[in-house]
């Protein structure tokens, strides 16, 4: 992942649990639920890297399936254990 995110375009974090998920804790970016994740492929750009992520990472893996079987994204990098392991790294920090 680390390579992946070391170009000059800065990644789009893309929050793909519900809206009232990110509410509860926000990484930043923008929020797209799976379920809609299909209807707002306009909002997911082609040309630079972009993390998914979720409470756990599975959503944010099944999103990245979807999206590069159906519509040959390639740019996409899962944030791997989601927000649970993010919310463990910061409290060990």
């Amino acid at each position: 992942m680390k390579s992946q995110l070391q170009t000059d375009a800065a990644p789009l974090l893309i929050d793909v649990r519900e809206d009232w998920e990110k509410e509860m804790f926000d990484i930043g970016g923008i929020c797209i639920p799976l379920g809609t994740l299909m209807e707002n492929l306009e909002e997911i750009p082609t040309d630079r890297p972009v993390v998914l992520y979720c409470e756990k990472g599975i959503r944010s893996s099944i999103a990245i399936q979807r999206l590069a079987a159906r519509h040959g994204y390639k740019n996409l990098i899962n944030l791997s254990g989601g927000m649970k392991a993010w919310k463990e790294m910061l409290a060990g920090a």
